[in-house]
């Protein structure tokens, strides 16, 4: 078989790998490459972050090239092994969800990894595990990766959908194209499970009490994880142990300090306008919120309503802090900082004790930062700085 994988990062090296294992000749595009001329290929892997429109997948559908994700190809030689997996999609959450469902399966006794969208991608988890029947596949999955993955109905023993917010609209054009990608997960599972339609459960709740996830806005993810741990043959109390042990994600509402009974908290990982929302929907007391980076599409406006009811002020950075502040000045005081150590310093001017100084951005970090976690970082490195950062 001859093979194109496209992209080189993580998953796209997996990919490459566990088809050079199968004995198939791979040619590999990154960068600048172009799809080379004269050439066959039975199959195209895609990494998610190749979209369907890139000239790399036009060309492959023109030649009649099938597309596949590399979540799809993992997804195939896991289960042809007899592995079995558990899939995690929607807005926010899905990693914290991943995550705790494999360490409670683990912490059960038995074995399982994170894998996919966060974590190892799917095909390296296959090349590294000898027996796949042994260990559960705990899957993220993502809009990115739905674009070009169609699994059979019962690929996944379970699935769930935690919520559905406006996100990736830069990349889909629309909330219905982005909300049908997530729904399609479901239809590849056995047990199906649908939070984003709403999702009571009063045993399962018990489960999470007093844990990261007793709270209105995870709760519903919560039990999700319930309901995924059930699929899975737990029982109510190796469930329980899993979220009492649990330690959440770093950049994901963490309190990285508090001095004069303010109290800051790092919610990098709050990319879109959805996830700001929750951020601040999770705060007791007065917020003084920082937020701004590089824009993904989503309509500022659409928060107003959380910014009134619990924001005292919001600090701007980053390329669409005059666009936020422009949609949110009349509804919330708003003050142009452009730059993150800024913000914090005009933050701990304005802080009063029993407030939250909130990092929690609703944007990527790209314009200023490499990475979420590096503008987390930096925000919680200026928070415990001195009161003359």
């Amino acid at each position: 078989m001859n093979a194109v994988v496209l992209g080189n990062g993580r998953s796209g090296q997996s990919a490459a790998e566990l088809l050079r294992r199968e004995g198939a000749a791979v040619t590999v595009l990154d960068g600048e490459d172009v799809w080379p001329d004269g050439a066959s290929f039975d199959l195209c892997v895609t990494s998610p972050g190749i979209a369907r429109d890139h000239s790399w997948q036009r060309a492959a559908r023109a030649r009649g090239v099938p597309v596949v994700s590399e979540l799809q190809l993992g997804a195939e030689r896991w289960r042809a092994k007899g592995g079995r997996m558990l899939a995690v999609t929607g807005s926010k959450g899905k990693s914290s969800v991943v995550k705790l469902v494999a360490e409670t399966l683990c912490g059960a006794g038995g074995s399982a990894v994170p894998c996919g969208n966060y974590g190892l991608p799917l095909c390296q988890v296959v090349l590294d595990c000898p027996d796949p029947r042994a260990v559960w596949a705990v899957v993220e999955v993502s809009s990115f990766q739905m674009e070009t993955t169609d699994l059979p109905g019962g690929a996944f023993v379970a699935a769930a959908i935690l919520n559905l917010q406006e996100d990736h609209l830069d990349r889909h054009g629309s909330a219905t194209v982005y909300h049908g990608l997530k729904r399609r997960l479901l239809d590849m599972a056995e047990t199906r499970i649908d939070a984003s339609r709403g999702w009571t459960d009063e045993a399962g709740a018990a489960l999470l009490a007093g844990s990261y996830f007793d709270n209105p806005v995870l709760w519903s993810n919560g039990l999700c994880a319930v309901a995924l741990l059930r699929a899975a043959g737990l029982d109510a109390a190796a469930i329980a142990a899993g979220f009492a042990a649990f330690k959440p994600l770093p950049h994901r509402m963490q309190l990285v300090h508090e001095a004069d009974g303010v109290r800051w908290v790092d919610d990098s990982k709050a990319t879109s306008l959805a996830a700001l929302a929750a951020g601040v929907g999770m705060c007791v007391g007065p917020v003084r919120l920082i937020a701004g980076g590089l824009p993904k599409g989503d309509d500022p406006k659409s928060v107003i309503p959380h910014l009134r009811s619990g924001v005292k002020k919001v600090y701007l950075i980053g390329r669409c802090a005059e666009e936020f502040s422009h949609a949110w000045r009349e509804a919330v005081p708003c003050e142009l900082c452009g730059t993150l150590d800024r913000a914090v310093e005009a933050a701990r001017r304005d802080a009063k004790s029993g407030e939250t100084v909130l990092l929690s951005p609703g944007t990527a970090s790209f314009d200023q930062f490499k990475s979420y976690g590096a503008r987390g970082d930096m925000f919680a490195s200026l928070a415990r700085g001195s009161a003359g950062v």
